[in-house]
């Protein structure tokens, strides 16, 4: 496929950048880190102990290049693989495992879709199955800027339905790595910088910002994979969460631009406006 870089009218446009994506954040690392190759990887060469919001805040930007930097896009997709080439060797099992084995890298790239579509059905409106099947061709997109292998990518959004089921069934395991995320989350406060609105968003499930990250993975979590990991998640514990992204829902679309998207998306999409703006018409006098 092509790399084509993004840009306005594209879905990822308008939802990479969003401050929501931190609440799905800490599932979409769970879920990376129990393909054993990956969480290998993260957990010999990872700072998300020692820096989680400093690793978050890295990846985040990452991000927002892919589908903010216009031309730069891809050129991030190839600083980020470099960085990746020299991780690898043998995890506790006697496993090899490399960070840009295939495989590895589509099941990376593949749950962001996945915990998009999370994110909207808990947090905002759910996407329609025409959305959805745009939403999936511009992931492919996104593939091709971060050089995913093609041949691990599923064709269209029924392949990677069961591409996802079949994962979560075959692949996925209680790695170490990640039962030590889940285990770290509780520690961890709120994230720095987030706007004042959406500070006080943090604080409603429980006592502190760790509790609140704790709950919000294990909930957003599939329940097979919450079943692999032996989490236990209750129908009150499910009433809240929805009680929670019901609130989220609707105050999110209210805020101004400014506080739902982060730095360099918000000024992406100021910057892409202007551009684009009409010029205007001049009346000739009489």
């Amino acid at each position: 496929m092509d790399v084509v870089p993004f840009g306005p009218g594209s879905m990822h446009w308008d939802t990479a950048g969003e401050y929501r994506n931190l609440l799905i954040a800490g599932s979409a690392l769970v879920l990376q880190t129990m393909h054993p190759a990956v969480g290998a990887a993260v957990g010999e060469h990872s700072t998300y102990k020692q820096d989680p919001w400093g690793r978050l805040q890295r990846t985040l930007i990452s991000v927002q290049k892919w589908v903010y930097g216009g031309a730069e896009g891809p050129a991030e997709g190839q600083r980020l693989r470099r960085l990746h080439e020299p991780i690898g060797g043998v995890d506790e099992q006697g496993r090899r495992y490399h960070a840009l084995n295939g495989e590895a890298w589509a099941w990376v790239h593949l749950t962001l879709f996945e915990r998009f579509i999370t994110l909207n059905r808990y947090f905002g409106t759910p996407y329609t199955t025409g959305q959805l099947e745009r939403f999936y061709e511009e992931s492919r997109q996104l593939g091709a800027i971060l050089r995913v292998p093609e041949r691990e990518v599923p064709a269209d959004l029924p392949a990677f339905r069961a591409y996802f089921d079949r994962m979560v069934a075959e692949r996925l395991e209680a790695h170490p790595t990640a039962l030590d995320v889940l285990a770290a989350m509780r520690g961890t406060p709120a994230p720095p910088g987030l706007p004042a609105p959406l500070r006080r968003l943090w604080r409603p499930v429980g006592a502190g910002a760790g509790e609140l990250t704790s709950f919000l993975t294990v909930g957003t979590l599939p329940p097979a994979v919450r079943r692999t990991l032996g989490l236990r998640w209750t129908a009150r514990d499910e009433r809240r969460l929805r009680h929670l992204g019901h609130a989220v829902a609707m105050l999110h679309p209210r805020l101004p631009e400014r506080l739902r998207y982060m730095p360099l998306a918000y000024q992406a999409r100021r910057a892409a406006r202007r551009t684009h703006r009409p010029a205007p018409r001049h009346v000739r006098s009489a």
